[in-house]
């Protein structure tokens, strides 16, 4: 089989792993390279995720990139450029974004009918993923296939924020600030967790449900004591952990539920059961199924090493992209995206 021609776009925490992923993909072959700042341009694409040199230079000229031919854009900038998405969809490229487009409303509205009218017009597809949302939405939708009813599906994941080194997030999702919730801190808890609504609502998409409502919730709890992670100080009493997400109802009951806790300290003076495993998988149904997903992270991976659940499933879908139908696909529009084991085995022999 042809190699999949791929661009990655941009090379940031997340595109730095993608980067790298494309290289040790046998079914794909790096294209190009964008890189949105000037100090990038001209720099070859192995320098800027620490391998050896490709041979292909990262530019900023969209055009540029897009006369190359490729099939497939990994696109996972920290903020999307819309017109930019739309350019590359209505030239032919495949779009694989770890991108929500949050930063211009989400993939809803008028937004969603510009990508639509983008895909239509180029033959392509656009497919948003990660870990979550992503992987793991589509991995509760697919549990329901071996039951005979559903009452409910939900998420929870429980994250270790210490390691994701990021004043500006955590600042504004209020962690150091006087304890408690205030109407303006929920607001911008909610302006941040507005990608898990997107979540729920492409699982119910999935499913089948349509909902008369999707709310959120959100808590906070605060530091039992003083905490200094080196690049972020909270003070006892202050806001160390969040608990929030949104429930999707139908007739006033939830159906799809999405809760993150994400904490920056474990001792929390509310006391809050702090669950090892980051992802808690339930579906109520017959049969009920509970799982349980623990993230076991590699001996040498540092902070950062993180971010490599957010780009792999992107990397893993393009195969999958590509075979699909033209438009913004949801869960159910794509394949199930695996990495190219048996080749690795095969190289390795």
């Amino acid at each position: 089989m042809d190699k999949l021609r791929v661009i990655q776009w941009t090379t940031g925490k997340v595109g730095k792993h993608s980067l790298r992923a494309i290289l040790d993909d046998p079914r794909l072959e790096l294209a190009g390279c964008y890189a949105w700042s000037e100090a990038k341009k001209g720099v070859d694409a192995g320098e800027l995720c620490g391998r050896p040199a490709t041979g292909i230079m990262a530019t900023n000229d969209i055009e540029d990139l897009i006369a190359l031919g490729a099939d497939t854009v990994l696109y996972t900038p920290f903020e999307a450029d819309l017109d930019q998405a739309v350019r590359l969809l209505e030239s032919g490229l495949d779009v694989v974004s770890t991108n929500l487009f949050l930063n211009v409303g989400g993939i809803r509205g008028e937004v969603k009918e510009r990508l639509e009218a983008a895909c239509k017009k180029g033959n392509s597809s656009l497919y948003v993923t990660g870990i979550n949302p992503g992987w793991i939405n589509a991995m509760i939708a697919s549990f329901t296939a071996i039951c005979r009813d559903v009452e409910s599906v939900s998420i929870t994941e429980s994250a270790d924020c210490s390691v994701y080194e990021s004043v500006e997030t955590w600042g504004f999702l209020g962690m150091g600030e006087a304890g408690g919730m205030t109407d303006e801190l929920m607001g911008r808890a909610q302006a941040w967790l507005i990608l898990f609504r997107d979540a729920v609502e492409r699982i119910g998409d999935a499913l089948g449900v349509t909902f008369d409502d999707v709310e959120f919730f959100c808590e906070y709890a605060t530091a039992a004591e003083k905490v200094d992670l080196g690049w972020f100080c909270m003070e006892k009493g202050t806001n160390a952990a969040l608990r929030g997400g949104w429930n999707g109802k139908v007739g006033g009951r939830t159906v799809v539920s999405i809760t993150v806790v994400w904490y920056l300290a474990k001792k929390l003076a509310e006391g809050w059961d702090i669950d090892e495993d980051q992802y808690h998988l339930v579906v109520k149904g017959e049969p009920g199924i509970d799982s349980r997903i623990r993230l076991t992270p590699a001996e040498h991976w540092k902070n950062h090493d993180w971010d490599i659940m957010t780009a792999l499933p992107a990397v893993s879908a393009v195969p999958q992209i590509k075979a699909a139908r033209s438009g913004v696909l949801g869960i159910t529009d794509v394949g199930l995206p695996v990495a190219p084991v048996g080749e690795w085995l095969r190289d390795r022999a």
